[in-house]
């Protein structure tokens, strides 16, 4: 069934609890900047950036349960880290300019809002074939 167990195909692939652990963390980074938003830096975007990172943490999550129950789970981990990767620099990357007043790095937001899209591609694609293979 699953070859979540299987380190011969990768450090990612054998440790999905790396993954949920990111996505614990994002979790908890995204209420902080939720309540920074609210309280300390009121801002729209960083509001924003709290609302996408909660929410990609959740799906990873999400991702990491299917992947448990899939014979693809490696792909399943890697689509689950890429979502992770891509609301990390997108939420970073607000809140830093929010909070130092800084642009430095500000061509990193759309960078990680491509990652995003493109891991909810990869979710869909995944189950299509998924679904197809199933008959």
């Amino acid at each position: 069934m699953a070859d979540s167990c299987d380190t011969t195909k990768g450090a990612l692939c054998g440790a999905p609890f790396l993954i949920l652990a990111w996505a614990g963390l994002a979790g908890a980074a995204g209420v902080a900047l939720a309540a920074a938003a609210s309280h300390k830096y009121p801002s729209a975007s960083l509001a924003t950036a709290a609302t996408m990172l909660t929410l990609h943490a959740a799906g990873a999550v999400a991702l990491i349960a299917v992947a448990s129950r899939t014979a693809r789970s490696c792909l399943w981990q890697a689509v689950a880290a890429l979502m992770l990767a891509g609301a990390s620099i997108f939420s970073g990357q607000i809140a830093y300019h929010t909070i130092f007043d800084d642009a430095s790095f500000q061509m990193l937001t759309p960078i990680g809002g491509t990652l995003m899209i493109v891991s909810w591609l990869v979710v869909t694609l995944l189950a299509l074939v998924g679904a197809w293979r199933r008959g």
